[in-house]
């Protein structure tokens, strides 16, 4: 059987239509259905049924179909361990990322992903924390960047940095864009747009204000952290962030943030990002790699100045 024919089959599957995989594929229609022709006589039976809306597949097609992934997917790993004995990072990688971390780390880690790992590919997939260590689990994913996780036998954890959070509120005129700090019983009486559980902001909220003898007041459940920004500022909604989620609004001078101030004896309110991997599968050069250049993009872009920083008592901190 020709790897050529069944790469050909398998598209052809997969689009639907003879018409898509060889636009797909770059190659003449009628060069794919010859080579998909051949692979038919060669098992002695049809592996599609054509009709005016392209292709289905016939029982002894979706056979082969379940056969001809997992033997393409064997060719691929096969030849990305070929150049990893090699030392060339190669193959593809998947990175699960928080919807306001992807804001600000998709674009740079492409770029740069693409440059430093030339035969690599890669996909950012974008998802709460508790959601990508179901990933990591499954496989979906090789790496992401979590917030405030337990950790755990599946899974290996390195923390990168911690950002502290703050009160936010539409600016009114004349406001300054960094306010005095807020206690947490003042920050119980705002109404408040904020992610719902299992989100890591809200579990550290939920947490600090029981322990103070206080309950939020959730006007709206959202995870989506422009949403959340725009109903700040135009909904007089307050919410409770991170600096660097707030600049990821892009006009963060239209917001004012204040420190939370921890009760007594109680730790200030920080969320922690880490690098999470899973334990239960070997990780080669591209995601050695891969993740060393999370870090570091993480920790060069998370360092830059917001507007509010030369007020702030605190910002991103990088663990050593």
């Amino acid at each position: 059987m020709d790897l050529r024919q069944l790469e050909y089959f398998v598209h052809v599957a997969e689009l639907g239509s003879f018409t898509r995989a060889s636009a797909f594929l770059g190659i003449a229609q009628p060069a794919l259905s010859r080579q998909v022709r051949a692979l038919e006589v060669e098992l002695r039976q049809p592996l599609f049924e054509r009709n005016g809306r392209g292709v289905t597949l016939t029982e002894g097609g979706k056979r082969l179909l379940a056969h001809g992934r997992g033997i393409l997917q064997q060719v691929q790993r096969a030849r990305q361990e070929m150049d990893e004995a090699r030392g060339v990072p190669s193959g593809h990688l998947a990175v699960g990322l928080p919807p306001s971390v992807s804001r600000v780390l998709a674009a740079p880690l492409v770029a740069v992903f693409r440059a430093r790992f030339p035969r690599a590919t890669v996909t950012v997939v974008e998802g709460l924390s508790a959601y990508a260590l179901e990933w990591l689990q499954i496989g979906r994913i090789d790496c992401a960047v979590v917030y405030n996780v337990a950790p755990g036998p599946a899974i290996d954890l390195v923390p990168v940095l911690d950002e502290e959070l703050y009160l936010v509120s539409a600016r009114a005129p004349g406001e300054p864009r960094v306010g005095p700090p807020v206690a947490l019983a003042e920050l119980a009486g705002h109404e408040l747009v904020v992610p719902g559980r299992p989100h890591s902001i809200r579990m550290l909220l939920d947490a600090a204000l029981v322990a103070a003898g206080h309950k939020a007041r959730v006007g709206v459940e959202i995870e989506s952290v422009p949403a959340i920004l725009d109903l700040v500022q135009h909904h007089g909604l307050h919410a409770v962030l991170t600096l660097n989620g707030v600049r990821s609004h892009g006009h963060e001078d239209v917001f004012t943030v204040r420190p939370i101030a921890p009760a007594r004896g109680a730790s200030r309110l920080v969320t922690t990002q880490w690098i999470a991997t899973s334990a239960q599968r070997p990780r080669g050069p591209l995601v050695n790699q891969a993740t060393l250049l999370l870090r570091e993009l993480m920790l060069r872009l998370w360092s830059l100045p917001t507007t509010a920083d030369s007020s702030a008592s605190v910002t991103s901190q990088p663990i050593a």
